[in-house]
């Protein structure tokens, strides 16, 4: 038989489908309430559709067309071609509209295909299969048609249809082991319980009995703060129960099961998950997101083709597959490679100023171990224990006990989970522990090792094999789950006592002890942080009867207010969590991942400043900084910590530190100068200072000045190191940097949920698909599989794109300025009438296949170094830092030399074939043959100029450049050479062959190319040759290696 479980669901309240009232009330099974209840009042909720479409059938082309228009560039075009089309023009409203129909047909095919997409993932969702219980039966229908309180039967590795209640299990203790990776990125399991009133009602038919209502808070979009009550009501109106219900009896819409239980639920779609979706959808569809970089940093307005916005469209589009299919970023244990999720951000890695980067899972592997534990001061090492090693502390039963109980560990006796088969031994199915702390498992194993074994919970009882193989049961009461802001977590238990067990960072632990060794305990965590370790402190309190009766009470009122129960529960836990007898504390490895000191060191000598933004202790942060070479052992340490700042005024402290590395600095610049080591500044900073720091005074003045100051001390540190940080503080110390005088370039990495906010912050986000789940790989631009990824997509990647965006948007204007000039020039000598001086096909063409194809594959292909020197050289990447080729000295270089080349190509045919014939019968150039030769020295003059530029030939490059050349030489003979049906009158016919058959004419074209193409030939030898860049020189040394 195939066990399954049943869920009511509860679709989400949409606008204006109903009063917006404080709460919402819900029956389950859409059971009216038995007479002499409160009246009953239907309430109309939306179905449970899925749409993350931006268009409809309907819709598509008028909302399309209004959104491609709402771009200026777009708008501007549109306008010209009315213009045209209305007034009588010189030029024909063809060589407007043809581009513009072009790229805004293109744009649209794009983006329906896109949209097209999204309407068929939708529809994969809104139509898979769901089990209803209806009157007792179980019915098949289709998601989109759930309604709120029906009952849906969910079975094992499905997932969940929509939000739900857990209300019974199969299993007899009402658990169950959910993954919410789609959701919040978690990967590992997270247990879930079913409400106690409703665990007997385990078939459809006592579920179809069931009586009971819902009363629970509005939609918001926070995840994990959850509002609900539920009263179950016998036919009599007798409400037999009335219980608060928490975060760990709701399951969440995308969320896995990950067991073969029949449980019943509860769903209530609140539109928790769906709001995030809408308003991730609403940021990144505003025209006004995700600018390139190069439309705020260059401060230069061109109007250019409609042609070259396509180019730039196509060439971050295709440019980013490059990083998807590159071998060396594919890592075989995932199974994965690396991903792009924004294609507009390809040449701001090649621009990072600042690296912001987690340190647990992203530096380290997130792979627990469990290394010894300190109890009343005495050492105890798994290993040890195991050769004879005598357990002598008073507490040390009393502390193996606490780690075996205090803890959300599962035991899991399955052969596979998630498809990976575990828990084999000897090819027989043994049990093994999950949760959703790593930490915690490594825990419980390390205790078995050590002789206590947890064998899991069992009709509430919690059951452990001690040292002597005998069984205790200790029954669960409550769990006081951890949060960030308390840092720890409590249980409490009952044997011949009350017990209350506590676990957590030393920081929270300490202030809360009464008795027990502390001294010792505190020498030993703060020797294991110094050596890198993930240490954790334990402690106990003994409950009396009426202690526990009181604890019960403040946690029952807490969980039964519907407002502000988070913050009632945290008194409540403030009250309990006090008076402890500290036990002991333990150490947990967590190793420094591959090459992870050798990409910071690379990204040092790139000229990157590296910056690590944790949760843990100084201590442990500081030993995996050295670890991984972000402060050396020459490293002058600076610290601004809260411990400093309780013996000196923060006042003190900050200005002190700010003398110290200004009169530093220029010693330094002396040292440089020796080419001696540097003396090199590392700072660290605690959370509660950096709110110090930024905190404004209470009269408003005052927060800036030490800002300021802050700033001052960071720009003068190699490396930065931030611990005891929340998430919201990480995302602040990114912010600051953004708002600093600089404007760097930021970019943050991190593996889990908690990183999120800084990865969202920073201008170039990268998420790590690492054990904490996949939700930072999801907020990210790029997803990588390992922390040492992060060198080549920087060093390598980011500076390819970055010098071919650079190439591509100055020789745009390079070509333009070529093209435009001497239309301008020309106006002077024919009246100012407005005549062209180019056939109407060639202004067309000449953005759309004259030029395009050989700027465009250049700026997907060109490698002015190869990727090893790059590795090899990390220096490389400050030859194009702070967007140095794309300011305002470079710019004016590409203008100056298109001005030049355009008076060349103007003036040179201009006074070379000046009241001259050509011909053998002694036929003068007309204006269009004049206009032929000058655009054809300009075709040849801006595509051998690229050629000039580019280093890393192949046979594409070939193909498309010389290709481009034979196609405008071959389009000229058909469209001059054949008399056109469908032309009124043809201006060209026979003018580029009667060009061709003139010697004058060809020697004239070699020479005014020659001309235009010298100026910077002659500047790059005399560059290379005077003051060289690094990347020079390196081309210089690579070519003379293969000379060898």
């Amino acid at each position: 038989m195939i066990h399954s479980f049943l869920v009511v669901g509860l679709t989400l309240n949409c606008a204006g489908a109903e009063n917006w009232v404080d709460n919402r009330t819900v029956y389950i099974g859409h059971k009216e309430p038995p007479p002499g209840a409160e009246a009953y009042i239907p309430q109309r909720y939306p179905d449970n559709r899925i749409v993350s479409s931006k268009y409809t059938f309907w819709n598509f082309v008028p909302k399309n067309l209004f959104e491609q228009f709402r771009r200026i560039a777009n708008f501007y075009f549109l306008v010209i071609f009315l213009v045209q089309l209305i007034i009588d023009t010189p030029t024909s409203p063809i060589t407007s509209g043809l581009p513009l129909f072009f790229v805004i047909t293109v744009t649209a095919i794009k983006q329906g295909y896109e949209d097209w997409l999204r309407h068929k993932a939708d529809c994969s969702i809104n139509e898979s299969p769901v089990d209803v219980v209806q009157q007792g039966k179980v019915v098949r229908t289709q998601s989109y048609k759930l309604r709120v309180g029906d009952v849906v039967v969910v079975r094992e590795d499905e997932t969940f249809p929509c939000d739900l209640i857990f209300l019974s299990s199969s299993r007899h203790d009402g658990t169950c082991y959910v993954t919410t990776t789609s959701l919040d990125g978690e990967s590992s399991h997270k247990t879930y319980y079913a409400v106690p009133d409703t665990m007997a009602f385990r078939t459809e038919q006592e579920v179809g009995s069931l009586h009971a209502t819902i009363e629970c808070e509005q939609p918001q979009p926070d995840l994990y703060n959850c509002t609900v009550h539920i009263e179950v009501i016998d036919v009599c109106v007798f409400i037999l129960s009335y219980r608060p219900l928490g975060a760990e009896n709701l399951l969440l819409r995308g969320a896995t099961s990950m067991n073969a239980f029949l449980i019943v639920y509860l769903c209530i779609l609140i539109s928790k998950a769906v709001i995030n979706t809408v308003l991730k959808y609403a940021w990144q569809w505003s025209p006004d997101r995700d600018e390139p970089w190069y439309n705020h940093r260059t401060e230069i307005e061109v109007i250019r083709a409609f042609t070259d916005f396509l180019a730039f469209m196509m060439q971050k589009f295709l440019g980013s597959y490059f990083i998807t299919w590159d071998e060396e970023m594919y890592d075989e244990e995932l199974g994965e490679g690396a991903q792009v999720n924004t294609s507009d951000l390809n040449e701001e890695l090649g621009q990072v100023e600042y690296v912001f980067t987690d340190k647990t899972g992203t530096l380290t592997e997130n792979n627990m171990e469990f290394i010894e534990c300190c109890v009343d001061g005495n050492v105890y090492i798994p290993h040890a224990i195991c050769n004879g090693q005598i357990l002598s502390a008073e507490h040390e039963d009393l502390f193996f006990r606490a780690l075996c109980l205090c803890h959300t560990v599962q035991v899991k006796e399955e052969e596979t989970v998630d498809g990976i088969k575990r828990g084999i031994h000897q090819g027989k199915p043994t049990s093994f522990y999950i949760s959703s702390s790593p930490d915690e498992v490594a825990l419980v194993e390390g205790m078995k090792r050590l002789g206590y074994t947890y064998l899991g919970l069992k009709d509430n009882y919690m059951e452990i094999l001690n040292k002597d193989d005998e069984i205790e049961r200790f029954e669960l009461l409550h769990v006081l789950n951890f949060d960030s802001v308390r840092r720890r977590m409590s249980v409490i238990v009952k044997s011949r006592e009350y017990l209350l067990f506590c676990k957590g960072a030393d920081s929270s632990i300490f202030p809360r002890v009464v008795s027990g060794k502390l001294e010792q305990v505190k020498a030993r965590v703060e020797l294991n942080a110094v050596e890198g370790l993930r240490t954790l402190c334990v402690a106990y309190r003994s409950l009396s009867e009426s202690e526990y009766v009181e604890a019960c009470h403040h946690l029952t009122e807490a969980k039964l207010a519907l407002q502000d129960r988070e913050q009632r529960l945290a008194q409540a836990y403030d009250i309990i969590e006090r008076d402890f007898v500290l036990l002991g504390a333990t150490a947990v490895e967590d190793r420094l991942q591959e090459k992870a000191a050798d990409t910071i060191e690379s990204l040092h000598k790139a000229g990157m400043k590296v910056w690590v933004l944790t949760g843990d202790k100084m201590e442990t942060a500081a030993a995996t900084c050295y670890a991984s070479k972000l402060f050396r052992r020459t490293t002058q340490i600076l610290e601004l910590t809260k411990k400093r700042t309780e013996e000196q005024s923060l006042h003190d402290v900050m200005f002190e530190l700010n003398r110290t590395v200004l009169s530093n600095r220029s010693l330094k610049i002396l040292i440089q100068q020796l080419s001696v080591d540097c003396l090199d500044f590392g700072l660290i900073i605690d959370g509660a200072t950096l709110s110090a720091v930024l905190k404004p005074n209470a009269d408003g003045s005052g927060h800036r000045n030490y800002r300021e100051i802050f700033l001052e001390i960071c720009r003068n540190c190699s490396a930065v190191l931030c611990c005891r940080m929340a998430p919201l503080q990480k995302a602040q110390i990114v912010k600051l940097i953004k708002a600093s005088k600089e404007h760097p370039i930021t970019l943050a990495i991190g593996d889990g949920a908690n990183d999120v906010s800084m990865i969202l912050e920073a201008h170039v986000g990268i998420g790590i698909m690492g054990k904490e789940g996949r939700q930072a790989a999801r907020n990210s631009d790029y997803a990588i599989p390992k922390f040492k990824h992060l060198k080549k997509i920087l060093l390598v990647h980011g500076h390819y794109y970055y010098i071919r965006i650079a190439e591509l948007v100055q020789y745009f204007f390079y070509k333009n300025v070529c093209f435009i000039f001497p239309q301008f020039l020309y106006q002077f000598f024919c009246g100012f009438s407005q005549q062209p001086l180019y056939d109407t096909a060639y202004l067309t063409l000449y953005n759309i296949s004259f030029t395009s194809l050989p700027i465009l594959l250049y700026s997907l292909v060109e490698k002015h170094v190869t990727m090893e020197t790059l590795k090899r050289d990390p220096s490389l990447y400050r030859d194009i830092a702070k967007n140095s080729l794309l300011r305002w000295p470079v710019f004016l270089y590409w203008t100056c030399l298109g001005v030049f080349d355009a008076v060349v190509f103007f003036f040179g045919a201009y006074f070379l074939f000046d009241n001259t014939t050509f011909t053998s019968n002694g036929q003068m150039f007309g204006n269009w043959t004049f206009g032929t030769l000058v655009f054809t020295v300009l075709v040849f003059t801006v595509t051998l100029k690229l050629a000039l530029d580019t280093h890393h030939w192949t046979w594409i490059n070939h193909f498309v450049i010389w290709g481009s050349l034979l196609f405008y030489v071959i389009f000229s003979l058909l469209w001059g050479g054949i008399i056109w049906p469908f032309l009124n009158y043809q201006r060209m016919y026979y003018v580029f062959m009667q060009m061709l058959s003139s010697g004058p004419a060809w020697l004239s074209i070699i020479l005014l190319i020659t001309v235009s193409l010298l100026p910077d030939v002659i500047k790059k030898v005399l560059c290379r040759a005077v003051c060289p860049t690094a990347t020079e020189r390196a081309q210089v040394s690579l070519s003379q290696y293969f000379e060898m």
